[in-house]
């Protein structure tokens, strides 16, 4: 499988490149997801309506995480503009959409990440930030965000491998477990987290090698003992999400040699009941450029949403992609292993 990874290198890009590998190992490797989603009916699966908007704002980010689906980091140039954005805002006029999720790289660094979120605001619109903590450290100008989130009522969530430094540090880079720390109670001292605040704080726990999460109400438990013991952090919820492999997690799997057999594990692992429940069937996924896709790891693999007349922000039918039918693959055994994995977190625990 390496020696034809690069093979493959040489004439296709790094998305046509992850989904020839991860078709390849439904043909020949396992069995199809698609054939498994139609064994109990649910092909083609439908989208549910568009509830929730994701947007990517861009791939910078202040950190190089090992398991990251987006490839980000600090030498990454992609970057949502502000004519994009209004394009969003426009799109968030319709009623049925309800939450704003914004994400990255670290969406913080895109330099109208304020100014839309004060936008979004004047819409009525729930808004989730997905802050990596480490940003509020990471320059002066960053340290005022606790207080920006409040002021908007921001649902912040956050990764947070383990409540330990070492685990955090391999997985997230050096330094970063203080910083998440600092940062955490940082939030904490606005009142994130806080059970007399309306102010939402989630942690995100994702595996740091190839191998499935425990039990997340299991895994909650233990973060919120620990962390109130030892750093007199509190949060509301943790969200225990797989790794899929796709973007830097697959490139892991395949230096390594674990790729057959971590497919193997999430095939081994799924669970029909999960199916119906996908955060694809009630979500849209907003590249930085505005296209548009089922999820944020289709737009990873570049599956656009099967709507060839609404496939981006300005052509933008929401009656079309309300009806239309979720792009599936290979990678969603991620989401549909164990209880299932959503960027919530679980979908049948």
């Amino acid at each position: 499988m390496i020696k034809s990874l690069k093979v493959l290198q040489h004439h296709l890009s790094k998305s046509e490149n992850q989904l020839a590998i991860l078709e390849d190992s439904g043909e020949h490797l396992h069995e199809s997801f698609k054939k498994k989603a139609d064994n109990i009916g649910m092909l083609p699966l439908k989208a549910t309506g568009v509830e929730i908007f994701q947007i990517n704002m861009g791939k910078m980010c202040n950190q190089v995480c090992k398991h990251c689906h987006v490839d980000a980091g600090p030498d990454r140039k992609e970057i949502m503009t502000r004519e994009v954005m209004e394009l969003c805002l426009q799109v968030l006029a319709h009623e049925d959409i309800k939450i704003v999720d914004l994400t990255g790289g670290a969406p913080e660094l895109n330099p109208n990440f304020r100014w839309f979120v004060e936008e979004i605001r004047k819409l009525g619109k729930h808004i989730i930030v997905r802050c990596n903590l480490t940003i509020i450290l990471a320059n002066k100008r960053f340290h005022d965000l606790p207080e920006f989130f409040k002021l908007h009522q921001i649902e912040v969530v956050s990764s947070l491998p383990s409540f330990t430094q070492d685990r955090t540090d391999r997985q997230r880079g050096d330094g970063v477990f203080k910083d998440s720390i600092k940062a955490l109670q940082m939030l904490n001292g606005v009142g994130y987290g806080k059970p007399d605040t309306d102010l939402t704080l989630n942690l995100v726990y994702n595996p740091a090698g190839a191998f499935l999460p425990p039990s997340q109400l299991a895994l909650q438990k233990e973060f919120k003992t620990e962390l109130l013991k030892t750093y007199g952090i509190v949060f509301n919820e943790l969200f225990a999400i797989t790794n899929l492999p796709i973007s830097r997690f697959l490139d892991y799997l395949l230096s390594t040699g674990n790729y057959d057999a971590y497919m193997e594990k999430l095939i081994n692992a799924y669970n029909p009941a999960t199916v119906a429940n996908v955060m694809c069937r009630n979500t849209i996924s907003v590249g930085w450029d505005g296209y548009l896709f089922d999820c944020d790891f289709n737009q990873m693999l570049d599956l656009k949403v099967n709507a060839k007349t609404s496939q981006h922000l300005k052509d933008f039918d929401i009656e079309l992609l309300n009806n239309r039918e979720i792009i599936l693959g290979q990678h969603c055994y991620g989401c549909t292993a164990g209880s299932g994995s959503s960027c919530g977190g679980t979908v049948a625990e």
